[in-house]
């Protein structure tokens, strides 16, 4: 596994994903592949994502977060039993063990409370969980619904790069615990440029990523890190752990972290997902010729596992035996370059 070291992020324009012509398709599922190959971070514009549902979304979650804290608590993520809700701030994990000035909302594919998964105890599937803020729910979901579309577009791109079926992949996502997340970075006027959320990779296929403000950065093959600003009308989109694992590290999920800024800053992940699950392990093109197939992972318990890991409240349900890790979870950062560059660090 390699990465070029580059010091910026392409765009690519993938609205030729929706045209009737497939020399067309092809050609943007080409680019997508070098990107993914060569970088693992790119942007994507003409994704055909009405910016009016970006707006609402922003007003909405500016709303939600401007209420007292004690109002936020009430969707609090820790009573929900599917982790949705209000995340404050110090409830997740942090590498320097001094909480980031950071809050967030957690959603993901709205189920009904009489889902069988969720009834039978899936801890990543079920009802989303909705403060009472009039247009919130309204809001979250048309985004929601409208970028995961762009995602099935990109997990079916993503296979004909690889000479693959464009099913492949898209078999496995019908009901996906892909969440989005509502980050909220506060003001803060005493911030010094320095890392912020620390390096990690994602634990899905891979994420669209709707920033306001700059501090995202990506590394490179040179273990550098590289700005990765806004650009209008765009996605910022990085290969997770799971594109990694099929592809036997030919697909790369890039390691990303992002700095403490003055100023106010939200940012809307979408991770992308396939169902809980799907058996992921490296497609048979690429354990050839004495290769080394990576162990398998099913999708949903690496997730659970990874968030398990880094939640408080989750934490503390698995240190009082109610909740139990998958057998076989991995330790955090085993994917990305992070990981290539400790492994060689350590052979060193």
């Amino acid at each position: 596994m390699s990465v070029a070291s580059f010091t910026s992020v392409p765009v690519i324009d993938v609205s030729g994903l929706r045209s009737a012509d497939p020399a067309a398709r092809a050609r943007v599922a080409a680019e997508l592949g070098s990107a993914a190959a060569d970088i693992g971070f790119f942007y994507v514009s003409g994704t055909g994502v009405d910016e009016a549902l970006f707006e609402r979304l922003l007003a909405a979650t500016t709303r939600f977060f401007a209420l007292p804290l004690e109002e936020k608590m009430r969707s609090y993520i820790g009573l929900s039993r599917c982790h949705r809700g209000y995340v404050p701030v110090g409830e997740e994990g942090v590498e320097s063990g001094t909480p980031d000035l950071k809050e967030a909302f957690d959603t993901a594919l709205d189920l009904p409370a009489d889902d069988p998964d969720h009834l039978a105890g899936n801890p990543m599937l079920g009802p989303n969980t909705w403060p009472d803020l009039p247009g919130f729910a309204e809001a979250v979901t048309a985004y929601y619904d409208a970028v995961l579309e762009v995602g099935h577009q990109l997990l079916a791109a993503f296979a004909v790069a690889l000479g693959e079926d464009p099913g492949v992949f898209c078999r496995h996502a019908t009901k996906t615990p892909s969440q989005l997340r509502l980050v909220h970075y506060p003001f803060n006027p005493d911030a010094e440029d320095v890392l912020g959320i620390g390096a990690h990779t994602d634990y899905e296929c891979f994420t669209l990523l709707k920033p306001t403000a700059p501090g995202l950065e990506v590394m490179n093959g040179s273990g550098e890190w590289i700005d990765v600003p806004p650009v209008p009308d765009t996605f910022v989109v990085n290969v997770g752990d799971l594109l990694e694992l099929w592809t036997n590290g030919a697909f790369v999920a890039t390691s990303h972290r992002v700095r403490k800024v003055v100023e106010e800053r939200y940012s809307f992940p979408l991770f992308f997902n396939v169902d809980y699950d799907t058996e992921v392990r490296p497609l048979p093109r690429f354990v050839r010729d004495g290769d080394v197939a990576r162990p398998p992972l099913r999708a949903g318990e690496h997730l659970f596992a990874q968030t398990a890991q880094t939640f408080a409240y989750l934490r503390k349900r698995i240190a009082s035996g109610e909740l139990v890790l998958p057998d076989g979870a991995m330790g955090v950062n085993q994917f990305g370059q992070q990981a290539l560059h400790a492994a060689t660090r350590g052979v060193n």
